[in-house]
């Protein structure tokens, strides 16, 4: 998978002559390979891999007949196979991710190359907001590596497990079930710690009456999936129950709302909306969602703040939650892709009513 005629064509639309990725997804993103020494540059109609001996083979292969593949050495730099590509394309206007490079690089790369280079960081983030059909079927089967890491784990979850142990099994899992690995560090919480959005999994026992939270994702193809679960185990009070209840009605609200020209806070509005209308308002502190891909977190955002309209193509995750400190907390999560007649919901674990696991 390869995306360098769409940046081509942004580099026309933009009136640039190149863009030089140095970020490791942007890269994943431009010529289909990852690797952490190297970069691509993209000219308007030519586009370069340069890579070092460890990443050669597997970098040909990769990039095909999208890239001109170069591998720098002791006789040929890096910058001098960088230097020969801008003169082969006759590059006047070079941009690179302003977002992505620390202010020393982009310092040395002006340096070393003779030339101001111009931040184009939101160019990237707008081309990979809009997935394209390979795109979202990896991340179609990265979630579904995760439904069933979760389908198998959820009858192992026990009184007297501990959340690290509960996190294990579902890296395990997932990573059975064909997972390339951890879209990013599984949150797995139980009782009072529920009530931390973003919980670091411990030592901490399940007891019977408690929620756990599991909050985690796969990769496939490099992309990532992203869901969130909270189960009961043993019973579950009716404070908890309608606490769940009202979580997962302010997510399908939310899901409703959501389509192509909708602004991202309109969505989370109409979820807080409800969790405001059930008095849990000051318990719901972060945004309804946000948009995945290569990363974790992409723009555009589904959050008080999120201006940008959601585009055709987007996936984005649906996560709203109450935390009631000292308590319990409750956050359903499913991913979402945006269509112009609404939400399509790729998310198939189940969720409609609270599961009560056996002691």
């Amino acid at each position: 998978m390869n995306n360098i005629k769409r940046i081509q064509e942004a580099l026309i639309r933009k009136d640039l002559d190149a863009i030089l990725l140095t970020d490791e997804k942007n890269q994943r993103y431009a010529a289909g390979f990852p690797f952490t020494d190297g970069l691509v540059l993209v000219g308007r109609e030519k586009a370069w891999l340069l890579t070092d001996s460890r990443y050669i083979e597997a970098a040909e292969m990769a990039a095909g007949d999208c890239c001109a593949v170069q591998m720098f050495d002791r006789e040929h730099s890096l910058g001098d196979l960088l230097r020969a590509a801008l003169k082969e394309c006759g590059c006047e206007k070079l941009a690179a991710e302003d977002t992505r490079m620390s202010h020393a690089r982009w310092s040395a790369t002006e340096k070393l190359l003779g030339l101001s280079l111009l931040p184009a960081g939101e160019l990237m983030g707008e081309l990979r907001a809009s997935k394209n059909d390979e795109e979202i079927a990896c991340m179609i089967r990265a979630q579904r590596i995760s439904e069933k890491a979760l389908e198998e784990v959820l009858p192992l979850i026990r009184v007297g497990m501990t959340e690290k142990e509960v996190m294990a099994e579902l890296v395990y899992h997932m990573l059975r079930n064909g997972s390339e690995g951890n879209s990013f560090d599984p949150i797995v919480v139980t009782g009072t710690k529920t009530s931390m959005p973003h919980g670091v999994p411990g030592d901490n026992v399940i007891r019977d009456g408690d929620f756990v939270t599991m909050d985690f994702g796969s990769l496939s193809g490099g992309y990532c999936s992203d869901m969130t679960r909270t189960v009961a185990v043993g019973h579950a009070t009716e404070e908890m129950r309608h606490i769940y209840g009202i979580v997962l009605e302010a997510q399908l609200a939310g899901i409703a709302a959501a389509r192509s020209g909708v602004p991202g806070k309109v969505i989370d509005q109409a979820a807080r909306d409800v969790i405001e209308k059930a008095g849990y308002g000051e318990y719901f502190g972060h945004g309804f969602g946000h948009s995945l891909g290569l990363d974790i977190h992409e723009p555009p955002m589904a959050g008080p703040r999120g201006e940008a309209p959601m585009e055709v193509n987007d996936l984005c995750s649906a996560e709203p939650g109450i935390y009631l400190p000292g308590k319990f907390g409750v956050r359903i999560e499913d991913v979402m892709i945006i269509r112009p007649e609404g939400a399509e919901v790729i998310t198939k674990a189940p969720k409609s009513e609270l599961i009560v696991l056996k002691g």
